[in-house]
């Protein structure tokens, strides 16, 4: 059904909001940018922002869930891709547009996982970023389950410490200055040394 003019007009102050935040997290990173700077370039006032999203982090969370469902259905096409060319393969081609989304500019990157980890889980767009990174887990869990040598229960524990291991050197400060594939190629190693165990012994 169409859509009445109040509601249009919501739907417009939120992509604004939205594209401007956007712009100012890329330009800037998240601790340089402000809620009023949001609002100005969004051409809304910081009241009508607060409706919108009440913190600043909350808007950074806003933007980058947008990515990360992006990143997320990429790399599920690309394991599907993979499947057939062993357990890890497809688990590496999923988490590499994953990887390479946090880390496109790594101050919001980890700024954003750790508001996912840390900040109060009953919040909306917290909830939707928790329920993007399950969707993450679920599918690692799902392409390890594929593998004939490891059970369903087994790769649901597995995935979990993929999804610690993608968290861990996406966001630790010795990590930050190397590149995306020297992180991913770490990780890599991570993954298999992981699996390894696993596949061996059955």
């Amino acid at each position: 059904m169409p859509i009445g003019r109040r509601e249009r007009a919501k739907q417009d102050k939120r992509e604004r909001i939205m594209t401007a935040a956007r712009e100012l997290f890329a330009e800037h990173g998240v601790d340089r940018v402000t809620t009023q700077q949001v609002a100005r370039r969004a051409d809304v006032a910081i009241g009508t922002l607060y409706l919108y999203a009440s913190t600043k982090a909350e808007l950074l969370i806003m933007v980058q869930n947008e990515k990360f469902a992006a990143a997320v259905d990429s790399g599920l096409a690309a394991a599907n891709a993979a499947v057939g060319q062993g357990a890890l393969e497809p688990v590496i081609a999923l988490i590499r547009p994953v990887v390479e989304c946090v880390r496109e500019h790594i101050e919001n990157g980890r700024t954003y996982l750790c508001e996912l980890v840390f900040g109060d889980p009953a919040e909306p767009y917290r909830q939707a970023g928790l329920a993007l990174a399950g969707r993450l887990e679920d599918g690692i869990t799902g392409l390890l389950s594929r593998n004939e040598y490891i059970d369903a229960a087994d790769a649901a524990t597995l995935a979990r410490v993929i999804t610690a291991i993608i968290h861990i050197s996406t966001t630790a400060t010795v990590c930050l200055h190397r590149s995306d594939e020297a992180v991913l190629a770490d990780i890599r190693d991570q993954i298999h040394a992981t699996l390894a165990p696993h596949i061996r012994a059955a």
